[in-house]
């Protein structure tokens, strides 16, 4: 069942989003995991379409939040205000009390409002002053971000960081593809005519059949060992945290669903590293001078680490 949702749902997001088939695959595996999912990728290339063209296939409720400097935390989670009529403070939901939130441009707001999203990302609620407000369900951040701008904008922490299930690069597309949406968007925007695919329901349901995918023991040994030996590479001053482990766990077991298995393989564990660890780790400065970028030391990792074969 899930492969076959799946399936339609990768055909929908394909009648707008060209040649990006893995990119739409970590998505899928982010929202079968019921995490969130961090685009970084430079103006144009298609990240905002991704976002919307996601919460239309699953017929979710959407909100978009513009991140700039003057944002105020108040302004994502809602506020109590007074109503005279009523005598009585009353509660307004800020646009977070959503199913999908598109945080665009994260990185522009300032670390107090960025620290709002921190609770709602990790235990699925708000607390506003001392009234504490639970989310729908499902609930997916999807958050976007311009790695070559600096001026203006605030570095998302290691924390804020860790609760991103996976981050992406879009990229440029290939001459074919870029030819192809030209085509495609030259009359018409295909988004406005998207139909859903799937209810909210469906994908809860689809969460919970996700859990029952079957790890064997040295498979599982095999995600604790690579998460582990992030922890003690020469090049690396911050390894990947427990959460990061569960995570790489948890989408092992989403990317076997997507692709009709019962079981997870080790495959599955090296295509999602680069995804699930590489925003998580911190380079040392030396390693950083040499030119080496984090995704270099996963892929190395990934080749160090023995992989279980079968008996």
């Amino acid at each position: 069942m899930i492969a076959e949702t799946a399936t339609r749902l990768r055909q929908n997001i394909q009648k707008v989003i060209i040649g990006k088939d893995e990119i739409i695959d970590m998505a899928l595996i982010a929202i079968l995991t019921n995490g969130h999912l961090l685009l970084e990728d430079v103006p144009g290339t298609g990240k905002t379409t991704l976002a919307k063209t996601i919460a239309a296939s699953l017929g979710c409720t959407f909100r978009r939040v513009q991140f700039t400097p003057d944002l105020l935390p108040s302004d994502v989670t809602g506020i109590y205000f007074y109503n005279q009529k009523q005598q009585e403070f009353e509660f307004r939901a800020g646009p977070i009390f959503s199913q999908i939130l598109l945080a665009d441009e994260i990185n522009r707001a300032t670390p107090r409002t960025q620290s709002a999203l921190l609770e709602a990302m990790q235990e699925r609620q708000v607390t506003v002053d001392i009234a504490t407000h639970r989310l729908p369900r499902p609930f997916l951040v999807l958050a976007t971000q311009n790695p070559i701008e600096l001026e203006g904008t605030f570095p998302l922490p290691e924390a804020q960081l860790d609760r991103f299930l996976m981050k992406v690069a879009i990229g440029y597309p290939s001459v074919a593809e870029e030819n192809d949406i030209l085509l495609r968007f030259e009359r018409q925007d295909p988004l406005e005519t998207l139909a859903k695919v799937v209810e909210p329901e469906d994908i809860l349901a689809m969460q919970a059949d996700v859990r029952d995918v079957r790890v064997e023991a040295s498979v599982r040994q095999y995600v604790v060992n690579v998460c582990r030996a992030t922890r003690h590479h020469e090049d690396i001053a911050l390894g990947a945290s427990p959460r990061a482990t569960m995570a790489l766990y948890h989408t092992a077991k989403a990317r076997a669903a997507i692709h009709g298995r019962d079981f997870v393989i080790p495959d599955d564990v090296k295509t999602l590293a680069p995804f699930v660890l590489t925003h998580r780790l911190v380079v040392n400065p030396q390693t950083r001078l040499r030119g080496r970028q984090p995704e270099d030391i996963i892929r190395d990792v990934v080749e160090t680490v023995a992989v279980p074969v079968e008996q």
